[in-house]
């Protein structure tokens, strides 16, 4: 099947296009971009040099991906990239930026669905099936793990991790590390409980819950020192419970608490 470009769009020869691909109005793709099968750009839509796009996707009026990092230290002549897996949907003015690290890129991997104005920064890497409500904005070298949900209008600080599950609520400002199958909302940001409405959406049964309540009860427990919690969470045999202790264990930033 042969690709359906309309007539005002800008298509470099040096571009890579797969097939079934419907390129919208003013739609520009710069040299270097490598774009799969089946994807749809609709009008005003930029995939600049480096961008390398799946199958399946659906891009949105006037997003940009690709673009040069927001950062002053960069230096224009470094190559980097933007890879984005399959199946995802970016909706209108969606930026992603390339990544600010030689031949480094900024990672978004499949069934993602990134509402109006949100924004990845340099290095950003998104797991599967994250859902990103409009304006909000991650700052460079993000990470995310699968089926988190950011809600609306929040800003995410520059090397912040969020984990798997975990729920942000909206215009929260993110500074540490936000914790999986958590929910997190506020200026300053605090954990409100377990994202129970996301845990039980995933599959998770109430056996699997109640660990993660134990969980939860160990790690904010405020009359114990951090480590002696760890220590207790470590003890409990479940593969979600040890997934948040090594996601804590790896943190580099600390990680939003709850109120005390």
């Amino acid at each position: 099947m042969s690709n359906t470009i309309h007539p005002t769009a800008l298509v470099s020869d040096k571009a890579q296009l797969g097939k079934g691909n419907v390129i919208g109005a003013f739609v520009v793709i710069e040299d270097d971009v490598i774009l799969g099968d089946n994807n749809i750009l609709l009008n005003g839509v930029v995939l600049k040099s480096g961008s390398n796009i799946g199958n399946e996707n659906k891009i949105h009026e006037y997003a940009v991906i690709g673009g040069l990092p927001q950062d002053l230290s960069f230096d224009a002549a470094v190559s980097s990239y933007v890879k984005i897996g399959s199946k995802n949907t970016l909706r209108e003015f969606v930026s992603i930026s390339r990544a600010s690290q030689e031949n480094k890129a900024t990672v978004l991997g499949d069934e993602n669905y990134l509402m109006n104005q949100v924004h990845l920064g340099h290095d950003c890497e998104l797991e599967n099936n994250v859902i990103i409500a409009p304006g909000t904005g991650l700052g460079g070298f993000v990470s995310v793990e699968d089926k988190a949900f950011i809600s609306g209008g929040v800003m995410v600080h520059q090397f912040v991790r969020i984990g798997h599950l975990a729920m942000v609520g909206g215009n929260a400002k993110i500074t540490q590390d936000v914790l999986p199958f958590m929910m997190l909302d506020g200026n300053p940001a605090h954990v409100g409980g377990l994202n129970k409405v996301g845990l039980r959406r995933a599959g998770f049964k109430v056996d699997d819950i109640k660990v993660l309540k134990k969980a939860y009860k160990l790690l904010f427990n405020h009359d114990s020192k951090l480590e002696q919690r760890l220590n207790q969470l470590s003890q409990l045999d479940h593969v979600s419970a040890q997934h948040l202790l090594s996601f804590i264990q790896a943190s580099k930033r600390g990680f939003h608490r709850n109120k005390a």
